[in-house]
């Protein structure tokens, strides 16, 4: 089985079939989904659609992107909404250095608090860092030098080697997407190649980043099995060893999720 780590259900690029769409994943065997939460003040959207599916569970949180207009959102709020049984992370929240689209300090303030959040409920923290990789260093490694560690996935990785060590030594783990399966990306694949086993995920960040032999197309969770099987290739393992692997890991870190 292999679990989709990552994508976004609550899109409208799904609204016409997601039925659809989470029974073709099925078909390909993957067994679970984490639909990630972008803007805290449409929870109840992506609530409603985990509460739907047996096999999908959410998070809670604000995408970078949308920090400046939910500065409002403290973290008792986030370790309320947490409280939900479907909802197994925090996040997504992190620092895009990429578009920019909201204030450097409001990105900095929400990934402080959703820190917090993940820190007080134990809910691993879904991070997004994009072009932002020293800022985000010296944010995750001040956080665990003056609190202490918490549970993290650095999410559709993207960013250098000196990243990803320096968030496997906080004891984050490190999810690839289809990303990972561009002609353009040899250096994440050599970055892939060097990842500690037990800190491997896979995910879609679907309807973004099809992998080939999609590229260009809408993408959806069924499409993690393409991700995986060159994440296989890179560690020299066939695609059942992946599977195993990667599906052990996210049970590890996303322990309030309970695969049938």
């Amino acid at each position: 089985m292999l679990v989709d780590s990552h994508c976004h259900l609550d899109f409208p690029d799904f609204d016409e079939e997601r039925d659809a769409i989470v029974v073709r994943a099925g078909e390909l065997g993957v067994g679970h989904m984490v639909t990630i939460n972008t803007r805290v003040h449409q929870f109840d959207v992506i609530k409603a659609i985990a509460e739907h599916y047996p096999q999908v569970t959410c998070s809670v949180g604000t995408h970078p992107h949308n920090a400046d207009q939910e500065l409002d959102i403290q973290v008792e709020d986030l370790v309320r909404l947490s409280d939900h049984p479907k909802v197994v992370a925090i996040g997504e929240a992190g620092l895009d250095y990429h578009y920019d689209n909201a204030p450097r300090d409001a990105q900095a303030e929400g990934l402080k608090r959703h820190i917090k959040a993940a820190r007080i409920t134990g809910l691993p923290l879904v991070i997004h860092a994009r072009s932002a990789d020293d800022d985000m260093a010296s944010i995750l490694e001040e956080a665990h030098e003056t609190d202490g560690p918490f549970p993290m996935v650095l999410h559709c990785f993207s960013s250098g080697e000196d990243l990803a060590k320096r968030g496997v030594a906080l004891g984050a783990y490190v999810s690839f997407s289809g990303i990972l399966t561009f002609k353009t990306a040899a250096a994440l694949r050599d970055v892939a190649a060097k990842v500690p086993e037990d800190r491997l995920l896979v995910e879609t960040d679907a309807p973004y980043l099809a992998p080939v032999p999609y590229r260009g197309k809408r993408n959806e969770p069924a499409y993690v099995t393409n991700t995986a099987n060159v994440l296989a290739d890179v560690r020299g393992l066939e695609s059942n060893e992946i599977a195993d692997i990667t599906t052990s890991n996210f049970q590890r870190l996303f322990n309030k999720v309970k695969l049938s």
